[in-house]
């Protein structure tokens, strides 16, 4: 197969307001921040979007402002999963029309389902719409694992199933991913900690919720793997490490919301009952900022 989707993703974070509305210039600026950044494209209504306190209203709002602001500059993905399929083809249907250029596929998160379950659900969903999909497979969520040879059938049998984000945090399942099925299917890890791991090991990409925060970094780390200057990326990965730690080890869209509060694009408090952090935890993520060496930071 060819994948025409590769790279750096970023998972966009949602702004709020005081009043906990969604903030559009804000939303906009993000996608901006990322683009200018040098991404290889952005995530619309996706985890880090804080995508289980929004309504379908909102999230198809989401989707229509990211699409405008991007204008065709890099891809677009829409995460359009729901608890019912019916909803999911709604919203994917939705997303198709507003211009966005990949699905993805939460599965259904609030009653733990059966892996024939899961399958009919993506089946029904991805044949109902014309683009291509995304698979995303995060079981800490939905109680359900998408193993690689359920994978590898699923991409086999509907054909417009491209990519899976694997957010399993299982590492020795995104090798057999990407090592044994990546002529059917690209895969992106989305486990913030893997980056540079995933990048080195042959991954499609990787779609992070920390390049909302640094995705001048991420993004250097990524062309320095692909050009083959492993050593390079490795080094830049070590600078970048300890800001990664440092989110990944509290409540993460908090985590997503302080350090871009740090780096000068507030993007509001996650939306209640969520908390934001508190100062100890935002003070390690200012400290990890700081250190980051001066040639990576901007």
């Amino acid at each position: 197969m060819t994948n025409q989707l590769r790279g750096v993703l970023t998972a966009l974070a949602t702004p709020f307001d005081r009043d906990e509305e969604v903030d559009e210039p804000a939303l906009r600026r993000l996608v901006d921040r990322s683009i200018d950044a040098g991404v290889d494209g952005v995530v619309a209504a996706g985890s880090t979007a804080e995508v289980g306190a929004l309504s379908p209203d909102e999230r198809l709002r989401l989707v229509d402002t990211v699409v405008d602001q991007t204008a065709g500059r890099v891809p677009v993905i829409a995460q359009t999963g729901a608890t019912s399929t019916r909803e999911a083809i709604r919203l994917s249907r939705a997303a198709q029309r507003s211009g966005a250029d990949v699905l993805m596929l939460v599965t259904p998160y609030y009653e733990p389902m059966s892996v024939p379950e899961t399958v009919a659900y993506v089946e029904d969903v991805a044949e109902a719409v014309d683009l291509p999909v995304m698979l995303y497979n995060i079981p800490a969520a939905t109680g359900v694992n998408l193993d690689p040879d359920t994978v590898r059938s699923l991409a086999e049998e509907v054909g417009n199933i491209r990519y899976i984000k694997d957010s399993s945090a299982n590492w020795e399942q995104a090798l057999q991913l990407i090592h044994h099925h990546g002529d059917v299917i690209g895969t992106f890890i989305g486990w913030d900690a893997y980056i540079y791991s995933a990048l080195a090991e042959g991954a499609a990409g990787v779609m992070a919720g920390a390049a909302n925060v640094v995705p001048h970094e991420i993004v250097e780390v990524s062309r320095l793997v692909a050009e083959g200057d492993l050593t390079g990326a490795l080094s830049r990965w070590k600078a970048l490490y300890p800001v990664i730690d440092a989110m990944i080890s509290v409540p993460f869209i908090a985590a997503v919301k302080a350090g871009l509060e740090l780096r000068g694009e507030p993007a509001g408090v996650p939306r209640r009952p969520m908390s934001a952090l508190p100062a100890d935890a935002v003070e390690r993520i200012r400290r990890s900022l700081d250190r980051i060496a001066p040639e990576v930071a901007r």
